[in-house]
């Protein structure tokens, strides 16, 4: 059943409408993300953990939800904020609504909002933090409370909710390149697509040893995306300084890029509204090609300046922040999109070919 809803931002702004699955609180930064299609994908990528996400297109739940493309178990982001909420899905996909999955989930949804009016909002003045709630139940100041004791984003550890606990072989396939994955909230889609790249596959907790590690006898290491600061993950840092002592290929995406930059002893800085969506273009400068890429996150590399064994690859065409860091003498390369896309373009998946030739030649 629907029920009346509230959004309030830490600034004190309050926005009516109607709420969707789970009648309770549900707080976190508020951002916005532009993509038209892959509301499920985007709902269960870890890297949402901490987040309430404003979607800019217009109409969300047309598609239902189905079996296959979730990107993790469970819903990451504490929230959704929709212009027009749909009931009743149209696809053959389908095996349930958007409403059931969010009631299973346990995640409040407000429709009714002008996500138009939101989003220029974030745009111009940087993310808030916001809470969304059942009005009748939770009242203005219980909500204001509820904000305040979130604090800030980066307040939180939030890889200790979305990242595995145990190791667990993903994909077993003896005589192939052999790929150490550290979990910091993974997407599934990563994952396949280094078993269909023909890798073994073993995934590992954020909290795994460089000497651990090394005990797998791996080919090749692969730090996962994942949400939250990265500047509040030392002792991940630490580890990943001695990963690179095991004269290993590296290779990062997302939060994995940014701690690698840190491992580096560059410099992580807040975005005002960060890069959410599945249509930033992504400049390649080595190959002077520019592609179309999916996104999320709020932090960026500062900058590499004055370092003679570092290379910048790719920047963003947006707003020129850096995308793409390698060393120039070791295998270590990363990049901060989301090459294997889900939601969106595939065209950015030949990122992971250099991490699998540089794998094929050490295993030779």
């Amino acid at each position: 059943m629907n029920f009346p809803a509230t959004l309030q931002l830490e600034n004190g702004i309050k926005l009516n409408g109607i709420g969707h699955g789970a009648k309770k609180v549900g707080v976190g930064e508020v951002v916005f993300n532009t993509s038209i299609t892959g509301y499920q994908e985007i709902l269960t990528d870890p890297s949402y953990d901490g987040q309430i996400i404003t979607f800019t297109y217009p109409h969300i739940g047309n598609t239902g939800i189905n079996a296959e493309d979730n990107e993790s178990e469970a819903i990451s982001a504490r929230g959704l904020i929709v212009k027009n909420f749909c009931e009743q899905p149209s696809s053959w996909r389908a095996d349930r609504t958007l409403n059931d999955f969010l009631l299973q989930q346990n995640v409040i949804c407000i429709s009714d909002i002008d996500t138009r009016y939101l989003t220029k909002l974030l745009r111009d003045e940087g993310c808030k933090i916001g809470a969304i709630y059942p009005s009748k139940e939770i009242n203005d100041e219980e909500a204001s409370f509820e904000i305040k004791k979130f604090g800030k984003i980066e307040d939180h550890n939030l890889i200790e909710n979305v990242a595995v606990k145990k190791s667990y072989t993903y994909a077993k396939k003896p005589n192939s390149p052999k790929v150490v994955a550290l979990d910091f909230g993974v997407k599934e889609n990563i994952l396949r697509i280094l078993k269909n790249k023909g890798a073994e596959v073993i995934v590992v907790p954020p909290t795994t040893s460089a000497n651990d590690i090394q005990n797998l006898s791996p080919d090749g290491i692969f730090l996962s995306n994942g949400p939250g600061d990265p500047n509040i993950l030392p002792d991940v840092v630490k580890q990943v300084k001695e990963m690179m002592e095991l004269n290993l290929p590296i290779f990062g995406i997302c939060l994995g890029h940014q701690l690698m930059s840190l491992a580096y002893d560059l410099n992580i800085t807040k975005m005002p509204f960060g890069h959410h969506g599945a249509n930033h273009p992504v400049h390649d400068l080595q190959n002077n090609v520019v592609y179309i890429t999916s996104q999320n996150h709020n932090f960026a590399v500062a900058d590499i300046a004055n370092r003679s064994d570092l290379n910048v690859t790719h920047i963003s065409l947006f707003d020129n922040s850096i995308q793409g860091i390698e060393h120039i003498e070791k295998p270590f390369y990363s990049i901060q999109c989301h090459p294997e896309a889900s939601p969106g373009p595939r065209e950015f998946e030949n990122m992971f070919d250099r991490f699998f030739e540089d794998m094929n030649a050490k295993k030779k």
